[in-house]
């Protein structure tokens, strides 16, 4: 890969994966540039023949998706035995963000399931920090289209969520 294609693809990884830990809890363990440098790695090692922007953007999004649910895992992992400190349950104030990722991995994998387009759109904005317009451009689908399809995958994954 030349360097002026190195660094063009290196400043979009590293502008999603700013815009996704945007939305992770303050002190998470992995930065942008870890993350970017781990889903560089996973991408580098693949043999995919991306097709233009925004496959590569798609591939990118599940990548760092996978790097964060990963990396989730591990933390839960770690606390159910290990070293883990206990906690009094009136110490705790909200959901561990971890295992709300983990819940949103597993509803969106559901989801994938039945409405394997529905999920790619919300993936795509959500972990590959596009916008509507960018995911409904390249799913070839309309705006307007792409937006009942988010409005209705979150609907679902909320009810996911609930149950």
């Amino acid at each position: 890969m030349n360097p002026d294609a190195f660094e063009q693809v290196y400043a979009e990884l590293r502008r999603i994966a700013a815009a996704k830990l945007a939305g992770e809890s303050p002190g998470h363990t992995l930065d942008a540039t870890a993350l970017v440098h781990e889903a560089w790695l996973k991408l580098a090692g693949a043999s995919v023949a991306y097709s233009d922007r925004t496959h590569f953007v798609r591939v990118a999004a599940t990548a760092m998706r996978r790097i964060l649910v990963d990396h989730a895992r591990a933390k839960a992992a770690d606390k159910r035995g290990g070293g883990a400190d206990r906690v009094p349950l009136g110490d705790l104030a909200a959901p561990d963000p971890d295992a709300r990722l983990l819940a949103l991995d597993g509803a969106l994998t559901r989801l994938a399931a039945s409405k394997p387009e529905h999920a790619a759109v919300l993936e795509m904005c959500h972990f590959g920090a596009l916008t509507t317009a960018e995911a409904a451009a390249a799913l070839g689908l309309s705006c307007s289209t792409a937006t009942r399809m988010i409005r209705y995958a979150k609907a679902r994954i909320r009810l996911d969520l609930e149950a």
